[in-house]
């Protein structure tokens, strides 16, 4: 008896179900798309219990006719393609022709059609693979397909699919995908009768996203716009202080099709890099437009992933342009203080009293600890005996005030270092608050990232060599790291297989023990050399010079220290972040202070 058999065709799209179907989600996804490459205008999704009762698509596309509708839930039977050529130029959404099949045969499908110069549509019903005749029916224009009880008959599959929540939210994110650069259409989502999306093909992009992701400050996003190369590319991004502890905000698309690629997502990440903390993630919504005939999108059922041809231009054209934005925006953090409830007695009026009174103290002795020794009795604000009351012929008490002093010149340095370790700044709009560290590492950084570009650090020799022992990883790594090594100023010699001596030192670190440094740089070199690039691989190196070579938390420094720290930022084209990602300053406004003081 032979082995071997051939499977029916039922059976071989219940086997493509399975890597197209994962679940209802997948259904709206391929069905979506279809209305689209139909000509939709208008699309409608209905569900009722996350999809696992009811999954239904409607849209006002071209429609099908009879023979056409009978034949569209075949097997591998399409209208996008002909023949080979076509696959170098796909500019569909859907190609492969497995979507209907597979979702007819795991579910119970009503389909019903009509073409836009036909009075007259038409019905085919399917019970997992099993299909029924055509059969004329009334409808509108375009299609709409119903799919009911997704897996019943597969109690297998359907065992996996979870609560109705959770399928609910990953259709949400399938429609999210497809509706971002589907600005054209007007798409609806509906979850048991209930509307959750009517998105308007009238409102711009960043009013979509907004619809659509109500937490994130749509307006806020930073755009940039390029076009070079026969590559165009649109992005909103997010600005540091809105970044996230997942990748699940970065959605890229190609010409309209949402993907994943490594190279986008590697892109995406350089482009924040020095502005996030590593476990950091970027808000980002990317649009890139490029002729078809430079990717391919038939490598996964299910065409979210892709290949590029030429992955290094496109990578090189999206790091380019989101690069430059960031780095040339304000990406200044601006501090929100917390709002005061209204006026209210008692307790919380006190307590009002009492943060407010802490602010004036503050501010008091800033004032009293910069204004020349002749001025300090003008701004004492130290309460002084009420005057008398002077008698009325109503024998009525009134309090006298000295008359308001019209404001003076400030004068004197704008700027006091606290805890020795922050320096408050007086500025037009209010004062910031810098992190000196933060401020003097990421000045640092740039400044040695540029020294490195143009050759090695300057560096001096030590008087005493510094001998110390390694292991063979570590032996490893500074052979392997032997040139980036020289080009930070940094002078190894071996004495036998385990052992190194420190001979130079670059002058930019002096005040950094030689040794210790070198011990911290073999670590890294030894954890991370095979995990990145060159280029990374030195940017994590001179981010950990920056770092101790930098003026530190809980130093003391003079008025003329700080002063050349604040005049220096002007050197520099960004200061906002240190290379690790963290602000290095906080604005205040007046008009903050101005609110917490009920002065608005």
């Amino acid at each position: 008896m032979a082995r071997i058999v051939r499977l029916d065709q039922n059976m071989i799209n219940m086997i493509a179900a399975g890597e197209v179907i994962e679940r209802p989600a997948s259904v709206v996804k391929e069905l979506m798309e279809n209305s689209i490459d139909a000509g939709a205008t208008q699309i409608t999704v209905a569900v009722d219990d996350g999809g696992r009762r009811l999954i239904s698509v409607s849209d006002n596309g071209f429609g099908m006719d009879a023979d056409d509708l009978d034949t569209a839930f075949e097997s591998h039977a399409t209208s996008k393609i002909r023949d080979t050529d076509d696959l170098s130029h796909i500019a569909t959404l859907g190609f492969r022709g497995e979507a209907l099949a597979s979702i007819a045969s795991v579910a119970q499908v009503r389909a019903v059609s009509r073409a836009r110069d036909s009075d007259q549509a038409h019905c085919l019903e399917i019970d997992c693979g099993d299909k029924q005749p055509v059969s004329p029916c009334s409808g509108d224009v375009g299609t709409t397909i119903q799919v009911r009880d997704i897996f019943y008959k597969l109690p297998a599959r359907r065992k996996f699919l979870r609560t109705a929540n959770t399928e609910m939210g990953h259709i949400s994110e399938q429609f999210t995908r497809i509706a971002l650069p589907a600005g054209a259409l007007d798409l609806t989502l509906v979850h048991n009768g209930k509307e959750l999306y009517r998105l308007s093909k009238s409102q711009g992009l960043r009013e979509r996203i907004g619809q659509l992701f109500s937490m994130l400050a749509a307006d806020d996003l930073i755009e940039a716009r390029t076009e070079e190369k026969g590559i165009r590319i649109r992005a909103l991004l997010g600005r540091p202080s809105s970044s996230r502890t997942n990748n699940r905000f970065q959605y890229a698309f190609l010409n309209g099709r949402f993907v994943r690629d490594k190279f986008l997502s590697h892109a995406i990440k350089e482009a924040y890099r020095g502005l996030l903390e590593p476990n950091r993630f970027g808000v980002v919504f990317l649009f890139i437009e490029m002729p078809p005939a430079d990717y391919d999108v038939n490598v996964h059922p299910t065409k979210i992933e892709v290949r590029f041809f030429n992955a290094n231009l496109v990578h090189s054209q999206v790091l380019g342009a989101m690069r430059e934005k960031l780095l040339g925006t304000d990406l200044h953090v601006t501090a929100r203080l917390p709002t005061l409830p209204g006026d209210t007695i008692g307790d919380e009026m006190g307590g009002q009293h009492a943060r407010r009174q802490e602010i004036a103290d503050a501010m008091a002795e800033f004032f009293k600890r910069h204004r020349p020794a002749h001025q300090q009795q003008q701004f004492d604000l130290t309460p002084s005996k009420p005057p008398r009351p002077a008698t009325t012929t109503h024998r009525e008490s009134v309090m006298r005030f000295p008359e308001p002093r019209a404001p003076m010149e400030f004068e004197g340095p704008k700027f006091i270092q606290i805890h020795d370790s922050y320096i408050v700044e007086q500025t037009d709009e209010g004062f910031v608050i810098i992190d000196q560290h933060a401020l003097h590492e990421r000045m640092l950084y740039e400044m040695l990232r540029e020294r490195v570009r143009r050759g090695n650090l300057e560096s001096q020799r030590l008087l005493l060599p510094e001998n110390f022992d390694v292991t063979a990883v570590q032996a490893d790594a500074i052979e392997s790291n032997a040139e980036l090594i020289a080009r930070l100023g940094i002078e190894l010699t071996a004495f036998g297989p385990r052992t190194y001596a420190v001979q130079a030192f670059p002058t930019l670190l002096g005040k950094t023990s030689p040794l210790a440094f070198v011990e911290d740089l073999i670590d890294l070199l030894a954890t991370k050399s095979g995990e990145l690039n060159a280029e990374n691989l030195l940017a994590e190196v001179l981010n950990m010079t920056a770092c101790k070579a930098a003026i530190k938390a809980g130093q003391k420094l003079t008025d003329d220290e700080i002063q050349q720290l604040l005049a220096d930022r002007q050197r520099f084209e960004s200061t906002n972040r240190c290379p690790h990602g963290r602000p290095t300053t906080i604005k205040f406004t007046v008009a903050e202070l101005e609110k917490q003081f009920k002065r608005t």
